[in-house]
């Protein structure tokens, strides 16, 4: 059985519009051996590895054999560099100019994991907006807290990651990537407000400070309120996409929406501007020298 993957995986509305429809296409598939045909796809950004991922996770799961076919150079190249098609028969490719943060998938109790990676290949990224150690540390508890959600509210098997660094685009930006197909953002708020919430107000209400679904002394939201601060400053970009919920704060400006097609989990997206030559720290802090990168 052959598939043609969507020509245009990129993170923008359109673009995750396209991939889930695939997945939720693919889904259905059992006991199969499929040829995944990228002859359409002459780019890909490729933190959307991490989307991508989910569906073969899924695919495998369904007892199918998966088989990549037609990989045009450009795309097989920072695929290579990322190291997502290890697991079908390629080679790693060096990753010279640093571009690529690696596509992973963690377990759920894989805590110091995830966090070395975010430590090792999100904050260490070169061109990251210089910040204190302390903001740093702050950052890094943040998109755990992504990972918990997932962990928590989730009930999913793996958590997906990656990332890709533009350094030739004017605002030279840094899309992350997390994602995880369990229990969806819309479900979790419905159910702890007790009453039916359309996705992208449920993401909506989540995104909002001190607003949790959580029980107990933990932290609220979806554990974005330091990097929504700092995103804010550095004039970048976070996306959420649940259910058939989209939600997007870019340059000051929020826009929420329902798509066109359903996602069973959740994705975060984060684009930071390497483009920023500014220092950042938590307020109050009092600084030495421990502004980094």
């Amino acid at each position: 059985m052959k598939i043609k993957i969507p020509n245009k995986i990129t993170s923008e509305l359109y673009g995750y519009n396209q991939i889930i429809r695939f997945i939720k296409n693919a889904s259905d598939i059992k006991n199969t051996t499929i040829e995944l045909d990228f002859e359409l796809v002459s780019f890909l950004e490729a933190n959307l590895c991490a989307v991508l991922g989910v569906c073969f996770e899924i695919l495998e799961k369904n007892g199918n054999e998966i088989k990549l076919i037609n990989l045009q150079p450009k795309v097989e190249r920072i695929m290579r560099k990322n190291t997502f098609l290890i697991k079908y028969g390629y080679e790693a490719l060096n990753d010279f100019y640093q571009t690529t943060i690696t596509y992973q998938k963690f377990t759920p109790d894989n805590d110091e994991g995830f966090n070395n990676y975010i430590t090792q290949q999100l904050l260490a990224m070169p061109g990251f907006p210089s910040h204190s150690k302390a903001l740093g540390k702050a950052i890094l508890r943040n998109i755990f807290e992504i990972f918990e959600n997932a962990r928590t509210h989730g009930s999913c098997e793996y958590i997906h990651t990656c990332g890709q660094y533009f350094p030739k685009k004017t605002d030279k930006p840094l899309h992350f990537t997390i994602v995880d197909k369990g229990v969806n953002i819309q479900e979790n708020v419905r159910d702890y407000l007790k009453k039916n919430i359309k996705a992208d107000e449920a993401i909506k209400w989540a995104m909002q400070k001190g607003n949790t679904t959580k029980v107990g002394d933990t932290s609220g939201g979806l554990g974005l309120n330091v990097i929504f601060e700092f995103i804010k400053l550095n004039n970048g970009k976070i996306q959420v996409i649940s259910a058939d919920g989209f939600y997007e704060f870019d340059k000051g400006e929020e826009r929420v929406t329902l798509m066109s097609s359903t996602f069973s989990g959740t994705i975060v997206n984060l684009r930071f501007n390497l483009a920023d030559s500014n220092s950042y720290y938590l307020e109050g802090e009092e600084l030495d020298d421990d502004i980094i990168f």
